[in-house]
Order: C-alpha cells, then structure tokens, then sequence
C-alpha cells in the first residue's frame, strides 16, 4: 500500500498482491487504513477484489460504495473489465452510471485514473 498524490488530491493504492477484499469488514477496514493519512481516494485492484464483486446481484460492490460513500471516501477500481461489462448489461449500466457521476470510478489502468483525477 502507498500514498501518492495527484492533482492536490491524495490516493491510498493498495498492492495487486494481498487477500481479496469481500466483505463489509473489508470496506471498513480500507478506510481504517486511510485514518493519520489525507488520502480520500483508495485505489483497488481488480485482482484484489472477490471476483462475485462484479457480479451485482451478489451484493459486494453495493456494500462496498455505500460504506465508502458513507466515509466520504472515493472507491477507485483498477484494472480492464471490458469482457465483464460487454457480458452485462446490468453492469455495463452500472460502470457507466458510477463514471458518469464520478464520485466513484472504475478505470482500466492508472493512467486513466490519473487522467480522470
């Protein structure tokens, strides 16, 4: 895990490598590992998420926005998931609306999360 800024705006990034992230414990301890830090923003690989995170129905990616949102904290998820969006249309509606918005965001790669930022 590191803090890096970007823009004025600070960004806990946690490592590809590491447990995945699953639960609402989960969430709440990211933003315990944002307390003594300015970070607002925590990066999450793709490959440290449960991979039922993208399937909506399974109710881990709401558990994991609504905590954050609560903490106002911004949840960044990092890595390509063209194949999963194209495969449903209800997370392809998902992506959009979250991106849209912009509070929240998933990113194929840091340089479109830099770019975004």
């Amino acid at each position: 895990m590191t803090i890096t800024t970007h823009n004025g705006m600070a960004l806990l990034e946690l490592d590809a490598a590491g447990p995945l992230l699953a639960t609402e414990q989960d969430a709440v301890d990211l933003i315990g590992e944002t307390y003594g830090t300015d970070a607002d923003i925590i990066v999450v690989p793709l490959a440290r998420l449960d991979p039922q995170f993208l399937e909506l129905r399974s109710g881990i990616a709401g558990v994991f926005f609504q905590k954050l949102q609560n903490y106002q904290k911004r949840l960044v998820v990092l890595g390509d998931i063209a194949a999963e969006v194209a495969a449903s249309k209800s997370l392809h509606d998902f992506v959009h609306e979250t991106n849209r918005i912009g509070n929240h965001l998933f990113v194929p790669d840091r340089e479109t999360l830099l770019a975004r930022l």
